[in-house]
């Protein structure tokens, strides 16, 4: 998925990138998820028909799929830009949610898939003799996840545009030399997730993430 999401911003920026400044951002990190309330209706669930609990959930940054982001940014000047960012994102209920509701499985882990077109705002060279370069961002979009949920029925699984979504975050840039870089950054993000189940029920859950992000950025 992160390679169709860069083909596209590639082609987005090429014509551009002549004349301005293109960055592209590449990161992982530790990214978890506070509880959220569940809704919804399940004819298939053992336990709740009708699904109205609150959901404890589990990042699991490293475990396969681990979680990643990238990131395409067109600087139009030294302080403004905008681009194009998709992270994958996952969460997994945790083994209390899962007994005491009637699931077997239910996460989002291939993954909760955020994509957003971004307001970049940077200090370049600010910090550090020039070297260090805070920033700040934030974007709209949409929210794709793969979608894997079971209980007593059909297993979900497969990938669903669930609903809009929002990132925000902060961070600053090292310059390696004047093309690489290093990143670090926390972002959060902010996901609704309407979700058809293949049992003829639904469930909605609105996702938060937080993330600690390292990463390299090339501008060119």
């Amino acid at each position: 998925m992160s390679a169709k999401i860069l083909m596209i911003a590639a082609f987005v920026v090429a014509p551009l990138a002549a004349s301005a400044e293109v960055e592209l951002s590449v990161f992982t990190g530790i990214q978890e998820a506070p509880h959220s309330k569940v809704t919804g209706t399940d004819p298939s669930n053992p336990v709740n028909t009708v699904l109205a609990f609150t959901a404890g959930w589990e990042g699991k940054s490293n475990a396969m799929p681990p979680y990643y982001g990238a990131r395409v940014t067109w600087w139009r000047n030294d302080s403004f830009g905008w681009g194009l960012e998709y992270t994958h994102d996952k969460v997994y209920a945790d083994a209390d949610t899962l007994a005491t509701n009637g699931f077997n499985r239910l996460e989002f882990t291939d993954g909760l898939n955020i994509a957003t077109l971004n307001a970049n705002y940077r200090w370049k060279n600010r910090l550090m003799g020039g070297t260090v370069t805070p920033y700040v961002g934030g974007g709209l979009g949409f929210a794709f996840p793969h979608v894997d949920i079971e209980s007593g029925g059909p297993h979900t699984w497969e990938y669903q545009l669930t609903g809009g979504a929002m990132r925000a975050f902060a961070g600053a840039k090292y310059q390696v030399n004047d093309r690489w870089a290093v990143i670090g950054e926390y972002q959060f993000t902010y996901s609704i997730n309407d979700v058809d189940l293949d049992d003829g029920g639904t469930l909605k859950t609105n996702v938060v993430t937080n993330a600690l992000n390292i990463g390299v950025s090339y501008s060119f």
